[in-house]
């Protein structure tokens, strides 16, 4: 995919949202790339359910495909030299440590600017460059707890319950994507640069859009949930329901077309406002008429109604489900010695095709030797800068599978 084609992006991010949202940019056929320190970012040494692959974190290898690694010491003078003779050719300089680290490294935006004038700087943080929370942990747990989000999640009768994956890492990178795409259209229409600034909070709270405008438009009420149902300002019969082999999620129709598909008569007392005020009667009697029946024979009955629901599947029926596959949202890959991979695929289709993947996610330091070798760099000056732990370049005889 070469949408992107030409615009080159030096990231300094580690982690998950820096390093998804950049990959998002590479995929498009931008050319990135991940500014390391020689030990490794952060996403190399921390893996979800603590799984491998060939020796590589799982977090490592989920953001960085299609992303050049360079391996370099930048408190060093020579690594530091290496690193502003690329950003003095980029185009996106991105960046997630906390507030001021980048500028006391002196790689900062007024820094970078005065070397690059027309870059675009953008600069992801957990909650702002400035403020009260300006030098706290940001953190996807941490951020779902404090913008609400664990306590609109799960019922009133369940402890606030945060969202299963790392809800406001993931949004936030898109939207670390979407603002550099913006700043460089500006840039290609009026030469001007800029920062662009992305934050976990602003993040989290842009995922409850609906409920926190809902809310925040009324009298105050409680955000917790009634058992069964999917949110606080939902009406009933929106929400998920046991049966006897699984759970069943239903979300819009009428009560009299819920009445006939459940054989439960007097649902159809209720008006369409008694569905949000008897919310909770409602919701109980669906309960008590579905938990004997099974997923098939429920969505069987919800279907005849044109009543709409769907199984609640994990990752297992996730994996192989019809629409899932023929989307091709599983990415189906070799690694970097050969061996299968899935990941991931990109979210979006662009004349009908999905990017592909040039370079699978990369060891520590892959492209350190070539990247020099585009800034001018001999041989051996780079095997010297190497020796010197200036630079690390990769060694791919170590792969192992765990």
């Amino acid at each position: 995919m070469d949408l992107l084609a030409g615009v080159h992006v030096i990231s300094f991010n580690h982690f998950l949202l820096g390093p998804v949202g950049t990959q998002v940019i590479a995929d498009l056929g931008a050319d990135v790339i991940c500014v390391e320190p020689v030990e490794g970012g952060y996403q190399r040494h921390w893996s979800a359910a603590t799984r491998k692959l060939e020796g590589e974190s799982l977090l490592q290898i989920c953001g960085n495909r299609n992303i050049r690694s360079l391996a370099v010491n930048i408190k060093t003078p020579e690594g530091l030299s290496i690193v502003k003779k690329l950003v003095a050719q980029a185009d996106v300089v991105s960046e997630n440590f906390r507030p001021g680290v980048m500028d006391k490294l002196g790689l900062g935006y007024e820094a970078i600017r005065k070397i690059n004038p027309s870059v675009v700087y953008a600069a992801a943080s957990g909650y702002g460059q400035d403020g009260p929370y300006r030098d706290r942990p940001g953190q996807d747990l941490l951020i779902q707890a404090l913008s609400g989000l664990a306590n609109i999640t799960g019922s009133e009768d369940q402890p606030p319950t945060p969202v299963g994956v790392s809800a406001a890492d993931h949004h936030g990178a898109m939207i670390l994507a979407m603002a550099i795409l913006a700043a460089l259209l500006r840039r290609e229409r009026t030469g001007q640069g800029g920062r662009v600034d992305v934050d976990l909070l602003s993040a989290g709270l842009d995922l409850q859009m609906e409920t926190l405008v809902c809310y925040a438009n009324g009298p105050p009420v409680s955000q917790r949930a009634a058992p069964n149902l999917g949110g606080w300002h939902y009406q009933a019969p929106y929400g998920i329901y046991e049966v006897s082999d699984g759970h069943v999620a239903i979300s819009l129709g009428s009560m009299k077309s819920l009445a006939n598909a459940l054989s439960l008569p007097a649902l159809t007392d209720f008006e369409v406002d008694d569905t949000f005020t008897h919310r909770r009667e409602i919701a109980a009697s669906v309960q008590g008429a579905v938990r004997e029946m099974t997923v098939e024979c429920l969505c069987d009955r919800l279907d005849a109604e044109n009543i709409w629901n769907a199984p609640v599947n994990d990752y297992a029926k996730v994996l192989e489900d019809p629409q899932v596959r023929f989307n091709g949202s599983l990415l189906k890959i070799e690694s970097t010695h050969g061996r299968p991979m899935t990941l991931l695929a990109h979210p979006a289709k662009y004349d009908g095709k999905r990017p592909g993947v040039r370079l699978p996610p990369q060891l520590l330091g892959a492209q350190s030797e070539e990247i020099l070798g585009e800034l001018g760099y001999t041989h051996d000056e780079v095997m010297k800068l190497a020796e010197l732990g200036v630079i690390r370049v990769a060694d791919k005889s170590t792969a192992t599978i765990e």
